[in-house]
């Protein structure tokens, strides 16, 4: 392999992300700005351009493999596993064997006088000189591995970051997926119910039925689903319900606002309608009475459902369902899928009603 190849690989890999990707070009362009920053600031200061040139020809390649040496080689053998005294040891070295080359090129290269804004004419290794020269070099080696370490720092920000939100969207996904399973667990008893009255109804809720299973293999898929989906999937729902409970079951219901541009999170609102059933409906002997209003003004939907406490001590009798999900699932979903402002969960008896009331932006 080339050698340009192998050192093209060397920084990109040492230096590449999907994000803050940092190229061997961008290497390039980095110390080729410095090195003419450089070259111009002490030409000035020197007042001999052709000088200034030399000294940075020279000192450059020193800055550069000191750059790199501290920072590919050094910190991840020495300070990032704690061995500070060895790094520090090794550090000071490389520092000293660096002024040797330096001093020895520049004397050579560039003339005899290596520190010509030294207070005297230096033509040899002074401590003076080698305090600034080492300072020099420090200051490079610090400024290089102080971008090093904050494009390291926005990359591994930015991969927990990704990371996080695969979680979040796995765990979103299992929730949905959760819902599913337990709508049609609670459905296909109402159908069994039926059955075994073999009630002519049957059919009409096999149909009813099979409208929500189409409903549910596609929306749940999709992080957010049109509202009006949802609430003609709620509708259907209550549908099957009336079937059940005929006469006993009485239920308002009162939708307003623009529906049409809104989004939800898709059976938001299917498992908070469920319970109504499940832990009202079911329960109570007699007449039964859900309460639910559904309002979208300035962005924001409410929605309010209220279903009859059952009585405590004729509820003790009735066989218990297995279940459910319901409200810790919708708590766990407005907290994985929308922002603390963005909604709002309340649940309250008032009135021997027991009230569930959301709040949450739909636009």
């Amino acid at each position: 392999m080339p050698l340009n190849t192998k050192v093209g690989d060397f920084l990109n890999k040492t230096g590449s992300s999907s994000n803050y990707g940092v190229k061997y070009w961008h290497h390039i362009i980095f110390w080729g700005v410095y090195f003419l920053f450089n070259t111009l600031r002490w030409s000035g200061i020197h007042d001999d351009f052709l000088y200034s040139l030399k000294t940075n020809l020279i000192g450059f390649p020193i800055h550069i493999i000191l750059a790199y040496f501290n920072v590919y080689f050094l910190m991840p053998r020495f300070v990032f596993t704690q061995k500070y005294l060895l790094y520090t040891g090794y550090f000071i070295a490389s520092l000293i064997t660096m002024l040797l080359v330096k001093y020895n090129l520049t004397y050579y290269l560039a003339g005899t006088d290596v520190w010509p804004e030294g207070p005297v004419e230096t033509t040899s290794l002074t401590l003076g000189y080698a305090v600034q020269t080492m300072i020099g070099e420090v200051y490079v080696v610090s400024f290089f591995t102080a971008i090093k370490l904050t494009i390291d720092w926005l990359r591994e920000s930015s991969r927990i970051n990704d990371l996080e939100r695969r979680q979040l969207q796995t765990e979103l996904r299992f929730l949905r997926s959760q819902v599913s399973p337990h709508f049609f667990f609670n459905t296909l008893n109402n159908i069994y119910s039926l059955t075994l009255e073999k009630s002519d109804k049957a059919p009409e809720v096999i149909i009813k039925l099979s409208e929500l299973m189409r409903y549910l293999l596609y929306a749940t898929k999709k992080r957010k689903q049109n509202l009006t989906s949802e609430i003609e999937c709620i509708q259907n729902y209550i549908d099957l319900e009336r079937i059940r409970f005929d006469d006993s079951l009485q239920i308002d219901m009162n939708i307003s606002g623009e529906l049409n541009k809104c989004k939800i999170a898709p059976m938001l609102l299917i498992p908070l309608v469920e319970n109504c059933f499940k832990h009202g409906a079911s329960k109570n002997i007699g007449k039964m009475h859900i309460d639910m209003h559904l309002e979208v003004s300035n962005g924001f939907m409410t929605f309010k459902i209220a279903n009859t406490i059952p009585n405590a001590t004729k509820s003790r009798d009735l066989p218990t369902r297995a279940g459910g999900i319901g409200l810790s699932n919708v708590k766990k979903r407005l907290e994985l899928g929308y922002r603390p402002n963005d909604y709002d969960l309340t649940i309250f008896e008032e009135d021997n009603m027991f009230n569930v009331l959301l709040k949450l932006k739909v636009i």
